[in-house]
């Protein structure tokens, strides 16, 4: 390990909530200047940890000390930590997207002149800390003008503003592209040059191995050891092992496809944006799903992918232009969300949180959401039903949780993308479009999802898979469509798929020939 002096140390830390320990006398040592991953499964504690530590669960709430810069701190709540120069960044961003980037930077933490906010020196301010994280916007710009990757540096811009000595980030780069998360990890080693120390959590092991000096996997509350990356050549596989307790032999389960005829077909669909009239955002689009094929759509960031999928449930996003869809030989016409339930089509959005599930709701309520009827005498849930019906399902899929009467929100995000395929799973669908269905869960938890979208197509089901994660694509899916700039321009079958193939037909405006 590096003899750099020890800027924090968590000592014996454990957190219970109602009925689970979260967190079984946990142990972390982060040195100054340092790059600190902390690796586990989704539920293993990491974020937990990390609240603890930033007060957002204070002092009195869990057992265990923290020595931060050689003292004892007792953190009442997130402000106290913040002032000691602990920041954390969440992956859900907390910014306001009505308002300036100058405003979040600053927001309750403005500069003041004679009593009164100094707009002035807060857009100098503004401009110099968006310099230091690489950020060309003009300050007055509103968060939801720009893109999510930018959102993020204004989230480290606003650390800095607070004289950040710790930067705690809890899966930064989950919704970035890889141009963007590159960026972020090249600013991560640019902070460590200026000796501010970073704790990162992240289930993208590829770029913990690139950036971390050390990394503590927990597993199920406990820690279970500290890696020095250069000392003893940790590499993604030494990562794994450590995250589930034994070899993963290979990413993907084992599988014989068993494809069928195609029963679903998608012929020169087109959609313009919804608020731009002059945009298409998808352009004469052919694409077809044979019965037990698993098809997956690459594709760059704002290529077209989700608008597609979104479009042809239910049309869903954007504006019907022209094109058929044809299911079994027969055209249908899907105008809306239950013509498409009601079709045998659903669709798993890449944002669960916002827009796969209602946080408010329990296991249960989620579970059965999307197609009431199935659960219902005469207009009226059957409460007896409901719970049979995703106790089912909460076994089947290994959901971890005590009852389906558990909220949503208590969930892990591997469990809330459980949840997610369940409630979808309950309607008894013929095709099933995944939208980034792994983004933001670990290692473990995606072979679950791969072995259970394998077990839906062996059903006879298409289900189709949007995926940024090209090898995720290439060990999940028998053939690939390529988007770019919402046309169409491949279709790959898996034997022949490799990630320079795949790249040059994503960044090909040359469209495909018809499937």
């Amino acid at each position: 390990m590096s003899d750099a002096p020890v800027i924090l140390e968590m000592r014996s830390i454990t957190k219970e909530f109602p009925g689970v320990k979260a967190l079984s006398d946990v142990n972390l040592v982060v040195r100054r200047g340092e790059i600190h991953a902390i690796c586990g499964e989704n539920g293993a504690g990491k974020s937990t940890l990390m609240k603890v530590l930033s007060g957002v669960y204070p002092h009195g709430t869990y057992s265990g000390d923290i020595v931060y810069q050689g003292a004892e701190s007792r953190f009442s709540d997130i402000r106290a930590s913040e002032q000691a120069g602990i920041v954390i960044i969440h992956q859900e961003l907390a910014l306001v997207p009505g308002m300036s980037i100058t405003e979040n930077i600053f927001l309750g933490n403005e500069p003041r002149r004679h009593g009164a906010i100094d707009w002035k020196a807060a857009n100098r301010q503004a401009l110099e800390l968006m310099a230091r994280v690489g950020l060309r916007e003009d300050p007055d710009t509103l968060i939801k003008d720009i893109g999510v990757g930018k959102q993020q540096l204004v989230e480290i811009a606003k650390a800095f503003a607070k004289h950040v000595k710790l930067l705690i980030l809890d899966e930064p780069t989950a919704a970035l592209n890889e141009a963007d998360s590159q960026h972020l990890l090249d600013l991560l080693r640019g902070f460590k040059e200026r000796g501010i120390t970073s704790i990162m959590i992240s289930h993208k092991l590829n770029e913990i191995a690139q950036v971390a000096d050390a990394i503590t996997i927990l597993r199920d509350g406990h820690t279970i050891e500290t890696l020095d990356v250069k000392a003893q050549g940790v590499d993604e596989d030494r990562i794994v092992r450590g995250m589930v307790g034994r070899e993963l032999h290979s990413r993907f389960p084992d599988h014989t496809p068993k494809i069928g005829e195609v029963f679903f077909e998608v012929r020169n669909w087109t959609v313009r944006h919804p608020i731009s009239a002059d945009r298409m955002v998808v352009k004469g689009s052919n694409f077809t799903v044979r019965r037990g094929e698993i098809v997956g759509f690459a594709g760059l960031m704002g290529a077209g992918r989700t608008e597609l999928a979104m479009s042809v449930f239910g049309r869903s996003y954007g504006v019907y232009q022209s094109g058929q869809i044809f299911k079994d030989g027969r055209e249908i016409v899907l105008k809306s969300v239950s013509d498409a339930i009601d079709n045998g089509l659903a669709y798993v959005s890449e944002d669960r949180k916002s827009l796969g599930l209602n946080l408010l709701d329990d296991i249960k309520t989620s579970v059965v959401a999307a197609k009431l009827s199935k659960v219902a005498t005469h207009g009226v849930v059957d409460q007896v039903r409901e719970y049979r019906a995703a106790e089912q399902y909460r076994t089947s899929l290994r959901v971890k949780a005590p009852t389906v009467d558990e909220g949503v929100t208590k969930l892990s995000g591997g469990n809330q993308q459980k949840v997610v395929l369940a409630k979808w799973m309950f309607t008894d669908p013929d095709l099933l479009i995944l939208d980034e269905p792994t983004r933001g869960i670990d290692v473990g938890a995606k072979y679950e999802i791969y072995n259970i979208i394998q077990q839906l197509a062996d059903q006879g089901k298409g289900v189709i898979v949007i995926s940024s994660e090209l090898p995720e694509l290439i060990g999940l899916c028998d053939r690939i469509y390529t988007v770019f700039e919402g046309t169409i321009t491949g279709n790959i079958d898996r034997r022949d798929a490799d990630p320079e193939l795949l790249m040059k037909q994503m960044t090909s405006a040359k469209k495909a020939q018809t499937p």
